[in-house]
Formats: structure tokens, sequence, C-alpha cells
């Protein structure tokens, strides 16, 4: 008789190979997000600041002989710069640009020359823009700086947040995928009462969940590799760090979600259920994990939490290895969090797994 575990995985597999849809999402999606997220992050150059000058009609009594007063006048000085672009608007245009993002700061001429600035200091780029515009303006009108000081621009290897950006969404598909893939597998078994004519069988609980994680991590190599290749063909994304390591490491992220998506679809009965626990488990990694931007941005006292997360702990260890070339030591913590999710979450489905 065949062991039930190696058929098990086999039927895993086809489900797999047999799904069109889930081979675009595993292998597909991942590279398409990098290369649009490359593209409109790329670091062919630094952007100029858009800023919008009132026009003379609505200027704070500034006539059209005032040196830069005048909006004219503003817009040819700020856009010798070529750090800025300037224009004209009126206005509406500028209150409706201000707000969408199309520009960072709004220029209102004043009386004698005089300027006032209206922008979001919330916004770190209205802020930058704010200080640029007012250099500029300020030099225009005769201020002579105390001192030139020397720039040294450097442009450091991993820096940029394409390279940031990338092992996020390898932490991401790694975990997601065995969180819906096992999960909608399960449940599909389970509405179909194909769990409950198993359980007749010899095969044992153990086999079956186990049969879910190996069919699950056959592909992974091909679903890892395919992204970091082409992140680092295309984009010149680093690796620094162990190969070995860096397999490690998303092996065990990978293992850890399907661990968690066992425990998450061990009682559920239906899509509708499983769907929901699902949604339960991976909006608070979606948001706070730092998959696209830092977690760190959150407040100190939620940090416990969003740093117990297992997709954080794999996005850092991820980070890590690829952009510091860190070793294990550096990492021992993350790989801690991660294999105590493994353990806690298949420990709880081997107990409370139901078969129908």
């Amino acid at each position: 008789m065949s062991n039930p575990f190696v058929q098990l995985t086999l039927v895993k597999l086809r489900e797999y190979t047999r799904e069109p849809e889930a081979m675009f999402w595993v292998f597909v999606f991942p590279v398409l997000m990098t290369c649009a997220l490359g593209i409109a992050f790329s670091d062919s150059g630094a952007a100029a600041i858009r800023v919008g000058v009132l026009s003379p009609s609505t200027s704070l009594g500034a006539g059209p002989s005032t040196p830069l007063g005048a909006s004219a006048g503003l817009v040819a000085t700020l856009d010798a710069d070529p750090r800025i672009d300037a224009t004209a608007l009126s206005p509406e245009q500028a209150a409706a640009q201000l707000r969408d993002g199309a520009i960072a700061l709004v220029v209102v001429p004043g009386a004698g020359g005089a300027v006032g600035y209206r922008f979001d200091r919330t916004r770190p780029e209205s802020s930058v823009a704010r200080f640029t515009v007012d250099e500029v303006l300020q030099r225009a009108s005769g201020r002579a700086d105390a001192f030139t000081p020397a720039d040294d621009l450097v442009a450091l290897p991993g820096s940029r947040y394409i390279d940031w950006l990338v092992p996020g969404l390898l932490g991401m598909n790694v975990m997601m995928t065995g969180l819906w893939g096992i999960a909608f597998s399960i449940g599909m078994a389970r509405t179909k009462k194909l769990i409950k004519r198993l359980s007749a069988t010899p095969m044992r609980r153990s086999h079956f969940l186990g049969a879910q994680v190996a069919g699950r991590l056959v592909f992974l190599p091909i679903e890892a590799g395919v992204l970091i290749v082409f992140a680092h063909y295309v984009f010149g994304v680093p690796v620094r760090g162990s190969w070995l390591l860096l397999s490690g490491v998303v092996l065990l992220g990978a293992v850890s979600g399907a661990a968690l998506s066992l425990f998450v679809a061990s009682r559920a009965r239906s899509f509708e259920a499983i769907s929901g626990l699902i949604n339960i488990a991976i909006v608070p990694m979606w948001i706070l994990s730092g998959v696209f931007f830092s977690s760190s941005h959150f407040p100190a006292a939620i940090q416990p939490f969003v740093q117990a997360l297992p997709l954080t702990a794999l996005n850092d260890a991820l980070r890590s290895v690829m952009l510091a070339g860190d070793g294990f030591g550096a990492i021992a913590h993350e790989v801690a969090i991660l294999s105590a999710w493994t353990i806690v979450c298949f420990g709880l489905t081997l107990r409370i797994f139901r078969w129908q």
C-alpha cells in the first residue's frame, strides 16, 4: 500500500498545477508588482519639486512691478533652479492640486516682494519643498550664505526603495500564498465531504496536515527564486548575505504561514468562515508588518504587537540577509519568533482539527 502522506502530497500538487489562477498569483503577480513599483520608484533621477504660484490677481497686494511679487517673476525665478518645477495657478487650481498631491507647495505673492507658503506640514515632501523654495527666493532677493557647503553625493547599493521593497514582497508572497492556498483547499475538501471520507481510511491526521504543507513547499524554490532573480537582474536588487541562510529564512517563513493556515482552517465549516478568519489573520500583517513602508512608523505602544507578528519577523530577517548581509546571529530573534508561531500553530491544529 502506498504511503498516505505521499499520495496526499501528489493530490495537493495536482490541485496547484490544474489551477491556472493559482499559478498566476504565485509566480506572475509578485513579478508584475515588483516591475510596476520598481518603475514607479526608479532611481533614474531626482524628480523636480512641483510648486504652484498663485496668479497676480490673487496676490496679497503685490503689483506687477514688484521684483519678486508678481507670479510671472516668481515662476521664472523658481524654474531657473533645476530642483523646482513651478507653474502659475488660479486659487481653484492650486487648492485642487495641493489637495490631490499634484503639487507640494503653493507660493502666495505678497506686498513688497514678500511671499507666503501654503502647504500641509504633515507631508514630508511639502516641508522639503517649503525650505527649498524659500532658499531659492531668499538668494534671489540678495541673501548671501555665510559659507558654501560641500556636497558629497553617494549612491549606496541596497538603499533604494525598490531594494527595501523586494524582501517585503517576497515575505508577503511566501506567507500569504500558504495562508490562502492551504486554508481554501481544506475548506473545499470539507465542503465536499472529502475530508469526512478520508477520515475512514488508515490515514492519520498528521499525514493529511503534513501533505498540505509539503505540497505548498514543492513550488517554493521556483516561487521565491523567480522573484529574487527578476529583481536582481532587472532592478539590481542585491543579495549580500548567504544564499543558504536566505533559503532557510524563506523556508521557515513558508512553513510558518502554512502552520497558521492549518490553524485557521482547522474548524471552519464554510468558505465564508475561512475567508473571514484569513482576513483576520492577514490584514494586520499587510498593514503593520512593513511590506510597503516601515513598521517603525506605528506608535511605540503597539510596537510589541507589531514585532510579534510572523510577517514582521520574516520581512526583517529577509532584509537583514539580503541588504545588510547579516548572518544567523543577527536574525536569531526573528527566527525564534517564526519558529514559535510554527510550533504553536501546528500543535494547536493537531489538537483541534476536525474532519467534518
